[in-house]
Order: structure tokens, then C-alpha cells, then sequence
């Protein structure tokens, strides 16, 4: 198990983690070597995303990376997103999942190139991983352009917070049925993101979710933090992120 994250997951198979038990000096048997290995994670992971970082402002890409908890409205958002941009700006998705294709499908037939990464078990994508997927979505597009990459991350509010994928903005996704404790309850996700969305607002009357308060605890962790308040729904707010994207492609890359 990884301590990092709490998954099950060896994410390096030339360096697996280091059981429970032996070594270690005081406290837990074997907790020096798992911080080690940790560190070591991190450290890795943070070379591959700059890597990452560069060859996307090499090719003029505005990369994206989307985490929330499963079944927030990621995907329907990318897919609102899409239908709003795809005639003005190239658009292609990393989907990142446990299992099946089936997000991944659901963008293919919005005429989007989307590559599905399968973790396996891991609760989180790693820079190399999209190190990965952004090669075989380059290979599928044929020497087409890229304007925007989006990165949905797995279904997770802690493991994504602690891995830089490369991304140049972060965004974290909330919405109104999950209820109002997540800033407070999950800050790193908030600390490490640019962006805040509060999704699904059409359902606010229907639970106990006071958005200014919400607001409130997240700017209380990131006072930087752009907020949006959307419904895929209704359309709430989301002409607003879809001109945020927009001026943000022209300067990342102007």
C-alpha cells in the first residue's frame, strides 16, 4: 500500500514499496524507508511534470487538470466545454479511471480525440503516465494542432492534490450535493489549484449548502483562487468559464 496516497498501487515496479515490519529506527518499523520511497516518488514525479510542462509549451498547448470526487459532473462539464469550443480551438482529453473506457467513449463521440488511461487500482495519474497519453493522443490527431489539453484526473479529492501532472492550471470541482465541508475537509485540493468549481447550482434549494460560505472557506486556503459557480443545466456560469479558458489559451502561449 502507498503511503503517499493510500493506494494499492506500486507506482514504480523498479522501486515498490517497502513492506511493513523491517528497518527503521524507532516509531513504526519501516517507516524511514517509506518515507524514503515517498520522497523519492514525489521527486520523480515532479522531474517527469516539468518535462511535461515544457513540451506542452512547446507545442502551444493549454494544459488542464481536473480533479474532484467521483461524480461531481467532470465529464459533463468537459462535454459541455467541448460542444461550446471545439469549432474555434483543437481540443484533446486524457481520461484518467480505474477501469473501463466508458468516460473516454463519451468524449470520442463529441468528435474529441480522448486517450482512457487505466490505473489499475491507483486513486490518482502521475506525470508519467500523461507523459504517455499525451504521445498517443499526438499520434491520434495526425500532426493536427492541440490547443487545449484536459487532463480528467480519477475520481479522488486527496490522492490528485499531491501529484503535478505538468498542468498550467489546476482546477478542483465540487458540487452542491456533496455538501459544503469540502474546502475545510480536503484543503490541500484547494491550496494547489487555481481554480474553484462549484458545479451543479441548480440543485442548491434542494440541500444545505450556503455558497458564499463556501466560497468563504476556500479563499480562507487559496485567497488566489478563481471561483466559478456552474450548472450544466441550467447553462449557470458557464459562458464565463468558457471565456476563462479562452483568454487563458491566448496568454499561456501569446
Amino acid at each position: 500500500m502507498c503511503d503517499v496516497c493510500g493506494c494499492d498501487h506500486n507506482h514504480d515496479s523498479k522501486s515498490p514499496h517497502p513492506p511493513f515490519g523491517k528497518g527503521g529506527q524507532g516509531g513504526i518499523p519501516g517507516e524511514r524507508k517509506i518515507i524514503d520511497v515517498n520522497q523519492s516518488l514525489l521527486k520523480s514525479n515532479e522531474i517527469t511534470a516539468l518535462s511535461n510542462k515544457k513540451h506542452f509549451d512547446e507545442k502551444g498547448v493549454l494544459a488542464v487538470n481536473l480533479i474532484s470526487s467521483p461524480g461531481s459532473g467532470k465529464t459533463t462539464l468537459l462535454e459541455k466545454t467541448i460542444d461550446a469550443l471545439k469549432n474555434n480551438l483543437s481540443i484533446g482529453v486524457l481520461e484518467g479511471d480505474i477501469e473501463t473506457e466508458l468516460d473516454a467513449e463519451r468524449i470520442r463521440k463529441k468528435g474529441i480525440p480522448a486517450v482512457q488511461i487505466t490505473t489499475g487500482g491507483a486513486c490518482h495519474l502521475e506525470s508519467s503516465l500523461i507523459h504517455k497519453g499525451f504521445h498517443e493522443l499526438e499520434h491520434r490527431l495526425n500532426g493536427r494542432k492541440l490547443d487545449i489539453l484536459f487532463i480528467e484526473n480519477v475520481g479522488n479529492l486527496v490522492c490528485p492534490s499531491f501529484f503535478n501532472l505538468g498542468e498550467h492550471i489546476r482546477v478542483v470541482l465540487v458540487s452542491v450535493p456533496e455538501g459544503p465541508d469540502k474546502p475545510l475537509k480536503y484543503p490541500k485540493a484547494f491550496k494547489t489549484s487555481q481554480i474553484f468549481i462549484i458545479a451543479k447550482s441548480d440543485l442548491v434549494r434542494h440541500f444545505d449548502f450556503d455558497i458564499e460560505t463556501v466560497k468563504k472557506d476556500a479563499l480562507s486556503l487559496n485567497p488566489s483562487l478563481k471561483i466559478f459557480v456552474l450548472s450544466a443545466k441550467t447553462g449557470e456560469g458557464l459562458s464565463e468559464w468558457f471565456e476563462f479558458l479562452k483568454v487563458q489559451k491566448t496568454i499561456t502561449h501569446e
